[in-house]
């Protein structure tokens, strides 16, 4: 992006994330469409506010659009000029994640899209990063699994992404460096996760998430909290591994009947599972590492998605610094410091001053 382009912004809003089996299973709730459109309007209201004048949109079938567009015509009609002008990329729909990687490598190759707000999963979250190059991102979790984004209000998010995109705050400290976790069978080309990369015995498709523990082998994490839901959980309750640390943590799983050690983690929401733990150690930085166990699948943060036989060969290595986000606390912080937003009001005339007037 060149400094004399206005700075835009792009959202990519996934309108079917959070509809996996682990929903089923641990009863837990959706984010529905309308609610996804309040989001993304809460974001755009607060782009505006720190002078975005333009954003991009990935185009959907969900109704999204449709709730969002209804939203700012409102605004619009009560003179509020509350949001930017919003357009939709010109790309075919399929309804699957190829819409998200093309939304991605579309505002990537823009060349004026200074950050994007990704609402979704971590698997919406890991389609974006594939594609985005050095575009910055910034999540707002509506998924399943939201290890990778972090929970906040909608509003703080597009605030920080507004100020980061328009330059107000140094870009040294409003994008921060994240580690990813690159997967490559033989000489095939990478899958990424964001997050964690499991070994399972399953070799059937079926259901793509995870959930039955007993048949968990290997786990590969870029950074291990306790706080998160998902795979990740797993290794944060053993040994912590912040997202700014270099490197990240790789565990050796059996069924909890077997194992030295058992750890009662939160695999889904609502679904705490004690899972069988034999060994862990660091992962640093660039390591291959290559599976114990002959043949099975690889989920790549929380879904299968690869398949691999005895004769294949698997290669599982974290890179530092391999994509940037934006830094929410770190440019909240900054705006705070340097009163970004505080407006001083205008001086009121003395009584006296307007008799004078007049």
């Amino acid at each position: 992006m060149t400094s004399s382009t206005p700075p835009k912004v792009g959202i990519i809003a996934n309108p079917i994330s959070a509809r996996d089996i682990r929903r089923v299973v641990a009863s837990a709730n959706s984010v529905q469409v309308a609610d996804r459109a309040n989001i993304v309007l809460r974001a755009l209201a607060a782009l505006a506010a720190c002078g975005i004048e333009d954003v991009v949109m990935m185009p959907e079938r969900g109704g999204i659009a449709t709730h969002v567009l209804r939203g700012m015509e409102r605004s619009n009609a009560q003179g509020e000029a509350r949001f930017p002008r919003l357009t939709h990329l010109a790309m075919p729909v399929t309804g699957t994640v190829d819409d998200t990687r093309r939304a991605a490598r579309m505002m990537r190759e823009a060349g004026d899209i200074a950050a994007i707000i990704v609402l979704g999963g971590d698997g919406t979250h890991r389609a974006v990063v594939a594609e985005c190059g050095q575009v910055p991102i910034a999540g707002i979790s509506t998924g399943t699994n939201n290890a990778f984004p972090e929970h906040r209000e909608p509003t703080i998010t597009g605030l920080a992404t507004g100020l980061a995109a328009m330059g107000q705050v140094p870009a040294a400290l409003a994008f921060a460096a994240n580690k990813l976790i690159e997967v490559r069978i033989d000489s095939g080309p990478p899958d990424i996760a964001l997050v964690d990369v499991a070994l399972v015995t399953d070799r059937f498709v079926g259901a793509r998430a995870l959930w039955r523990a007993e048949t968990f082998r290997e786990l590969y994490v870029a950074f291990a909290d306790p706080e998160v839901i998902g795979m990740a959980a797993i290794a944060g309750l053993i040994e912590p591994v912040s997202r700014r640390e270099p490197g990240g943590l790789t565990l050796t799983l059996a069924p909890a009947a077997t194992a030295p050690m058992v750890v009662h983690a939160p695999i889904a929401p609502g679904l705490v599972t004690p899972v069988g733990v034999e060994s862990w150690r660091r992962m640093p930085s660039g390591t291959v590492f290559s599976p114990d166990i002959a043949a099975g699948s690889v989920a790549l943060d929380g879904e299968r998605e690869l398949f691999f036989d005895g004769h294949q060969q698997v290669a599982i290595a974290l890179h530092d610094a391999a994509f940037r986000t934006v830094d929410v606390a770190a440019v909240m912080g900054f705006a705070a410091r340097e009163k970004l937003l505080l407006r001083h009001a205008a001086p009121a005339l003395h009584p006296a001053a307007l008799l004078a007037g007049a």
